[in-house]
């Protein structure tokens, strides 16, 4: 045979697999209903994608290319090419001059409310497209450990179920299984991520640093989510925009400071997902639970984070300690934005109106639900606001903020629940704020403001000698 015969018959090979893939996945899509045909739209829905040929094309080429070409690990270029274009589907880019004018009143403000100062990187503006090209790599590092565990569950699945007269035929495609498998992630991740760049307001949204890297350290508003956020909020824009930096600006601050603290979230979050197990015999429960008229609820499986069964133990603990960290850090954010932001008009109602968009599941909550079923809503946060500034109260700004120089030094999920512990380590159980001094500093207010009080002695200042 020639080579050109033999290149012939690899091609007509790997043709003959992708349309026996087609046949796997129409039974699937189907429900395993004879004579069912696979709709490419129904599968785009299944993915989670837009319904539109250049997107069909872009999944189909990905599948196609993952069949031949497997590889051992995951080709996140899908996921990268898909955020991009997910993202790009939306309205045009909005004015980024509100955001460059409340950058320095922010910083100033903060020179105010900490001892953490300025970062060296300037602060920016980034549209939906540089969010998603900027944060890609921490997503990825995200998401991978999770991928793996996805796969490798259905493989295993997949293998229990296969009669054994095909069992070795599967061992030979399990790369090419293993790839299509990854790719499919890769494109739901990417659908993912495309997504939250029209529900972000800035760089530390989510709690943590996505962006790393020179230069990108300094914080970054969107514009547009900035403009989405104060839509419908009866505040003016601009006073909106101003918040959203001083708190992001005190994000980046906190972040630059406490050189630690992101790699330390990072890990904790990857170490978690690592310990992940896909629950397969869910799998089979949720395949026959699927209509296939409505194949759009596959999706609606993956971003619900169904297929994660309950944490362990060992989950757990690391759960608590994440919710811990991401509330301490959430927490002194608040507290050091109200404090610089006192000035502003409307700041509380706008603060209130962060704190509802927590509440109700910050634009990440689903992201993570989806990619290692971890919810990262800080749900101690008024908590750890609280004790925050009872150091403050107790000390100063110095103390409260030189908490961050090491993790050992940071309040323990005990000490959030007891403050007075907290207190204790620090040599400020028996300290009070000096009331005597208060009085005196309101009295001297009053006097320069040309408001001193009545003496004791009389409505005239002079002492009642009884005369």
């Amino acid at each position: 045979m020639s080579v050109n015969d033999q290149n012939g018959a690899d091609d007509q090979g790997r043709s003959d697999d992708f349309e026996e893939l087609q046949r796997m996945l129409r039974n699937m899509l189907s429900g395993g209903q004879p004579g069912a045909g696979m709709d490419p739209e129904q599968f785009a829905k299944a993915a989670g994608l837009p319904i539109d040929p250049q997107a069909l094309q872009g999944l189909f080429s990905t599948l196609q290319g993952a069949m031949q070409h497997p590889g051992d690990g995951i080709d996140w270029s899908a996921a990268r090419r898909t955020a991009i274009e997910v993202a790009g589907d939306g309205a045009a880019p909005a004015d980024s001059a509100p955001a460059e004018r409340a950058f320095p009143v922010a910083a100033l403000w903060l020179d105010e409310a900490t001892e953490l100062g300025t970062t060296p990187d300037a602060p920016r503006t980034l549209t939906r497209i540089e969010w998603v090209q900027q944060s890609m790599n921490t997503w990825v590092g995200l998401a991978e450990p999770v991928a793996e565990s996805i796969t490798r569950a259905l493989m295993e699945a997949l293998q229990s179920q296969m009669p054994e007269e095909l069992s070795g035929a599967l061992q030979g495609a399990t790369p090419m299984l293993r790839s299509v498998g990854g790719a499919l992630f890769a494109v739901q991740l990417g659908t993912i991520v495309g997504r939250l760049s029209g529900e972000v307001v800035s760089a530390g949204d989510i709690g943590i640093p996505l962006l790393s890297g020179a230069g990108r350290e300094g914080g970054a508003l969107l514009p547009g989510g900035v403009a989405a956020f104060a839509e419908g909020l009866d505040q003016d824009a601009e006073a909106v925009t101003l918040y959203l930096a001083v708190r992001e600006l005190a994000h980046a601050r906190l972040f630059r400071h406490t050189k630690w603290l992101r790699l330390h979230l990072l890990t904790a979050i990857t170490d978690y997902a690592r310990g992940i197990r896909i629950d397969t015999d869910r799998i089979e429960e949720l395949a026959r639970e699927i209509d296939p008229e409505h194949p759009e609820q596959i999706q609606e499986i993956i971003a619900g984070g169904a297929l994660i069964p309950p944490k362990t133990e060992v989950q757990e603990a690391a759960h608590a300690r994440l919710e811990t960290m991401l509330a301490l850090v959430e927490g002194w954010v608040d507290v050091v934005t109200a404090d610089a932001a006192k000035r502003l008009p409307g700041a509380d109602a706008i603060a209130e109106m962060v704190r509802r968009r927590r509440a109700t599941g910050g634009p990440a909550e689903h992201a993570f639900a989806a990619l290692v079923g971890l919810e990262l809503r800080p749900r101690r946060l008024r908590e750890a606001a609280a004790l925050w500034r009872l150091v403050a109260e107790r000390s100063d700004v110095a103390t409260r903020d030189g908490l961050w120089a090491h993790p050992d030094l940071l309040p323990s999920s005990e000490e959030l629940d007891h403050p007075a512990r907290l207190l204790e380590r620090l040599g400020l159980a028996g300290a009070a704020p000096d009331a005597e001094a208060d009085e005196f500093n309101a009295a001297l207010a009053q006097l320069l403001d040309g408001e001193l009080p009545p003496h004791e002695g009389g409505e005239d200042g002079r002492a009642d000698n009884g005369a």
